[in-house]
């Protein structure tokens, strides 16, 4: 692993914007990086869309913390209800770009999570803090993990228990889907699966219209504070430093803008470098996000996980080894090729796709690493990982490292 290479000295860049007139700023010498003259970013405004969840903050911190003037933009800021919403608004071009859904960019490049578009990965915001959890009913059953779900789904009709997620081809969705296959219960088959927009998960199960879901916080904490479900399994134990949500807009978008593009991902990075920075900077951090604009809920509910202390509401307390990432020296952002191509291997195991992608070039036209690599050097001091794959160790046991990827798609015992 080493630190960000600038390609020429800071002298040599010092001469070369004297040359063009100043249009070379250097990150440290002015709070202007990357901000003037030919490098300047083609729109000075930038419409970025958000979901009120915990793992939002990059993008929310870039505006309040004013990391969007340092890059020569302007954040707006938009609160969107659903998912779906995000996506209508990303592809309408109504969004520059936004929080998003790893999964719902996947899905759009293949045409399966609405009309095909080309979309672009710009980083990844967050790792880590989603859970699954189930409804306390199911507690009182002594249901209370994988296991005994699977007793009580075998004991009853098939589609008797109701599961919600966020969007189908969702981080959530593969979640729920891997989980529940894992302890042999069939998504498809053995459960229905519903989708509900994340701050209407906790109403819908307090009304008894789903049995579990899962959802990013804290709508998994919340559920817990207002005493009706628990938390049974949280993502990062299904895959640890998985990748979440991410910074999302269309490729055309990028090709069109290609300086604003750098612009908004350093400064959204600079934010989730800030966040990382120190447990005051996260209280900080929700604060801000608590309010009104943003998730609108009371500050306890977002500060526990913020902070990786848990509960799950069985009585058990812990302090997560794996909680919500924001930058972890750059190893959160970096847009790994492997982390993409999973996605593309359990669209391909659940038959959102009928037969297997080119999963390294679908992956490489959506993440880009040159706009990554460009913002990181802006910003400075951000380590880039050796490799534009990495391998990670599932609940289940399986290694994924990206080397082939249809035999993973193909390796599972539950798949459609």
């Amino acid at each position: 692993m080493s630190k960000t290479p600038f390609s020429l000295s800071r002298r040599q860049l010092l001469l070369a914007g004297a040359a063009v007139g100043g249009s070379y700023l250097l990150p440290g010498l002015h709070h202007a990086a990357w901000a003037a003259g030919s490098d300047a970013p083609e729109k000075t405004t930038v419409r970025v869309g958000f979901i009120p969840l915990t793992d939002c903050a990059p993008v929310v911190m870039a505006s309040l913390k004013g990391f969007d003037k340092k890059y020569g933009i302007t954040l707006q800021v938009s609160k969107e209800a659903s998912w779906a919403a995000v996506r209508d608004k990303l592809t309408s071009g109504e969004l520059d770009a936004a929080h998003v859904l790893y999964g719902m960019l996947y899905g759009l490049q293949l045409g399966v999570a609405g009309p095909q578009h080309d979309m672009a990965n710009l980083m990844t915001l967050n790792n880590n803090g989603q859970a699954i959890t189930l409804s306390n009913q199911l507690k009182a059953q002594n249901v209370t993990d994988a296991a005994s779900l699977k007793k009580a789904i075998d004991a009853k009709a098939k589609g008797s228990y109701t599961f919600a997620h966020t969007f189908p081809t969702s981080t959530h969705a593969m979640w729920l889907y891997y989980w529940l296959a894992n302890a042999g219960i069939d998504p498809f088959e053995d459960v229905r699966t519903v989708v509900v927009p994340p701050p209407q998960m906790v109403m819908n199960m307090k009304i008894g219209n789903m049995s579990g879901y899962c959802v990013g916080e804290p709508w998994n904490q919340r559920a817990i504070s207002d005493n009706i479900g628990f938390t049974a399994v949280t993502s990062q134990q299904i895959w640890p430093d998985h990748p979440e949500k991410v910074l999302g807009t269309r490729a055309q978008w990028v090709t069109e803008n290609p300086n604003t593009a750098r612009a908004l991902t350093a400064a959204v990075l600079e934010a989730a470098r800030w966040i990382d920075a120190s447990d005051d900077n996260r209280r900080e951090t929700v604060k801000a996000l608590a309010g009104r604009a943003w998730i609108n809920t009371k500050v306890e509910t977002l500060e526990g996980r913020m902070l990786g202390h848990y509960e799950n509401g069985l009585g058990q307390t812990w302090q997560d080894a794996h909680a919500m990432r924001f930058f972890h020296d750059g190893s959160v952002n970096f847009p790994y090729l492997s982390d993409g191509m999973w996605f593309l291997t359990q669209m391909k195991r659940w038959g959102l796709v009928k037969t297997d992608p080119d999963y390294l070039a679908v992956t490489r036209q959506i993440n880009r690493i040159d706009i990554y690599k460009q913002a990181a050097s802006a910003v400075g001091n951000v380590t880039l990982p050796a490799s534009e794959m990495r391998s990670s160790t599932f609940i289940d046991g399986k290694v994924w490292d990206g080397t082939d990827p249809a035999a993973y798609a193909a390796s599972f015992a539950i798949k459609r």
